[in-house]
């Protein structure tokens, strides 16, 4: 069958999606993990019978024990103690008043009136006399109730009472002679209807066989939670009307656990380090501080992104050695190349080489930029055939950080300058040019130049012969911005960088067009010598990036970018097409040292255009105020106490005065307190400069359907 994951919603790509050719046994790559299955099963059931309720936005729903969103009152110990106690004695004080006869008879009355003549008398002997025992009673009990509500035994009973007990059972169990014939009792398996494990909803669908194979499968241990996110994606298919429910039945009677497999025939990554629950698609980041900054059905859950949070784009910034690779891409790109081999997303990962990314072994392309040993090539172009096109992106590649960030600013000039360049020699050659030939061309070389002028006469392109004659008069005039093209495009045109950016089809390039299928593509950059190029090719594949998932025809398939450096890569048109990522269910995750990294003009827009926003420890205090600011203010109860000295105006309160004084040590006061409403910074710059612990970070989540998380004090390391 044609799944999500095989098969191509257009059938027309230029650049089929790559296929590796799965890793031997014993060739040093470490073995698939069986992740959650067990032999006979029992892991996944539990997993996918585990409750999952909804919850707030970046909550860890996997057995996640919902919280009011209120914190309830607490009261001190010592005030619940001699609270109990006090109403404890009032009560016994109250029933010996009453029984004693010192407070009268009147609450006898209701007994006088009720009850028969017999009874009152003692006429009617034991049943008289128990009767009236049973409401003597029922009024002390009222009465010990009352104050039990009052002095709040209730409280103190699931405060201490209860753990008591609760640590306790365990000992008399183990004490206790186990009695013949007794098991204890297991929670009861969901009915078939319920029963996630059963395929309900094929089983509606009439597909019975289907659904017994896979309840057979998952019963004995050969499925896993990937398999079960994959047969859900191909089963959405069906319902969509995008596959044949002959053919899904017909795949899941043939193959089982294993059917619409993923291109790359992989079942699941060589090795997992994070948490992941596929069934929410979520991985767990870390566990909410329990701190009173935080909400307080946020404090103590843990804190997982998934697609809906993803979608609206995510911006980390904190210094080297804070968490930003380790703690925050390293686990989304496994999720998502989890979620990539469930045929759910499509994710490029691009960091410098070493960097920490996951083995090559868990992507289905790995572009080494400078490496020779590289595999496969970047497409410098994008994997398009307009001109127009290809010259915007490489322009934005190019000189885009040289554009003026403030707002209505373009590099228009430089696409012009491009797009008169590639218009006449893909006409003539059929192709783009590669580095060297662009070079020259931007250079203004004779030779190049006259050859391309002579093929565009010969074949008779009038138009785009008057293009190439606008770019030799441009040539001569000073202030070009060929010039500064050229220079930007010699930084690719060096000898590690010879055998890529092919483009006469001798390599083997990849282009991000393939977006439309669920591929794992992760970019080594080449930092090391090689910073300014590193720039550019980070642009280049965000540019292609938003330029490629905007216009997907098939957007069921989510899209994410992660960028582990953003340094020099954000521009005013890489903020704007961040803007619509969103409408195109794709994200992107940036993360930065600081964001002096990015031009002033643009940190606002920056951070407004991406919904989730992460401040790292050791943020300096002026990242701290730009963070502070987009996350706004918030209205808080304070308290302001004053103390007012006490003036004694008569003799006695005057000795008073002073034998507290000499006691005390201080002079007598009076305290008043004042309570008001104020509008504060939900966190400020000098609390994210320096009271976020090592480790921890403040973020701000936003889905996808406009839920909002306010900053949350995280644990990542929890």
């Amino acid at each position: 069958m044609d799944s999500d994951s095989t098969h191509d919603p257009r059938g027309t790509h230029a650049t089929p999606v790559p296929r590796p050719t799965p890793p031997r046994e014993g060739a040093g790559v470490p073995p698939m993990p069986s992740v959650p299955p067990m032999p006979d099963g029992s892991a996944f059931l539990a997993w996918l019978r585990a409750p999952r309720p909804q919850a707030a936005p970046g909550i860890w729903r996997f057995r996640y024990l919902p919280r009011p969103e209120i914190e309830p009152t607490v009261t001190p110990t010592r005030q619940l103690l001699g609270g109990a106690v006090i109403a404890f004695l009032c009560g016994w004080l109250l029933c010996s008043l009453l029984w004693n006869g010192y407070l009268g008879d009147f609450w006898q009355w209701p007994w006088y009136v009720m009850a028969p003549d017999s009874w009152v008398k003692g006429e009617a002997g034991q049943v008289g006399g128990a009767a009236s025992w049973i409401y003597t009673w029922l009024v002390f009990g009222a009465i010990f109730a009352l104050l039990g509500k009052i002095g709040h035994w209730g409280e103190l009973w699931r405060r201490y009472g209860a753990p008591l007990v609760r640590g306790a059972m365990p000992a008399l169990r183990s004490a206790a002679p186990a009695s013949r014939g007794t098991v204890p009792a297991a929670d009861a398996p969901p009915t078939p209807d319920h029963d996630p494990a059963e395929w309900p909803q094929l089983r509606r669908a009439g597909a019975y066989e289907a659904a017994e194979r896979l309840a057979a499968e998952a019963r004995a241990g050969l499925m896993r939670d990937v398999d079960h996110a994959r047969i859900s994606r191909a089963w959405q298919g069906v319902r969509s009307g995008r596959h044949s429910l002959a053919g899904f039945t017909g795949a899941v009677l043939k193959d089982g656990a294993a059917a619409c497999p993923h291109p790359s025939g992989a079942r699941d990554l060589p090795a997992r380090h994070a948490r992941h629950d596929l069934l929410t698609g979520q991985v767990r980041l870390g566990t909410t501080a329990d701190d009173p900054r935080n909400p307080y059905q946020y404090r103590g859950a843990g804190l997982a992104l998934g697609p809906d949070l993803l979608g609206t784009s995510l911006l980390a910034v904190g210094p080297a050695g804070s968490g930003k690779t380790g703690a925050l891409v390293r686990p989304l790109a496994e999720s998502l190349c989890l979620h990539a081999l469930a045929g759910r997303a499509s994710v490029v990962v691009v960091g410098a080489a070493g960097a920490g990314l996951g083995p090559a072994e868990a992507y289905d392309v790995v572009v080494r930029v400078g490496h020779p040993d590289s595999v496969y090539d970047l497409d410098l172009y994008g994997g398009t055939t307009d001109p127009d096109e290809a010259a915007a992106i490489l322009a934005e590649a190019l000189v885009g950080d040289l554009a003026d960030p403030h707002p209505g600013s373009d590099s228009r000039r430089s696409t012009t300058v491009l797009a008169q360049l590639l218009g006449p020699f893909r006409a003539v050659h059929d192709r783009f040019p590669s580095v060297p030939e662009l070079r020259q061309l931007l250079d203004g070389a004779p030779g190049p130049l006259a050859a391309l002028r002579k093929g565009l006469t010969d074949a008779g392109h009038a138009s785009l012969l008057r293009e190439l004659d606008a770019r030799e008069r441009q040539m001569a005039h000073p202030g070009d911005v060929g010039t500064v093209l050229a220079d930007r495009i010699a930084l690719l045109d060096r000898p590690a960088f010879a055998a890529f950016f092919d483009t006469s089809g001798q390599s083997r390039p990849f282009s991000l067009r393939s977006l439309d299928h669920p591929v794992r593509v992760r970019i080594d950059l080449p930092q090391r010598g090689h910073a300014d190029a590193s720039r550019i090719l980070a642009r280049l594949v965000l540019a292609q990036f938003t330029a490629s998932v905007t216009v997907r025809e098939d957007r069921s398939l989510f899209a994410c970018l992660l960028l582990d450096d953003a340094t020099g890569v954000v521009t005013p048109e890489a903020v704007r097409g961040i803007q619509r990522l969103r409408s195109a269910n794709a994200g992107a995750v940036l993360t930065l040292r600081t964001l002096d990294d990015v031009p002033r003009p643009l940190r606002g827009p920056l951070l407004g255009a991406t919904g989730c926003r992460v401040a790292l420890a050791g943020l300096t205090p002026w990242d701290g105020q730009d963070f502070a600011e987009v996350w706004g203010k918030e209205w808080t109860e304070a308290r302001d106490v004053t103390d007012r000295q006490i003036i004694a105006e008569t003799p006695a309160g005057k000795a008073v005065h002073m034998l507290r004084r000499v006691i005390t040590g201080q002079a007598p006061t009076a305290r008043a307190v004042t309570v008001r409403q104020v509008e504060r910074e939900r966190w400020s710059a000098s609390e994210l400069a320096h009271g976020v612990p090592a480790g921890h970070a403040v973020l701000s989540l936003t889905t996808v359907q406009g839920e909002h998380a306010p900053p949350l004090l995280v644990d990542l390391r929890g």
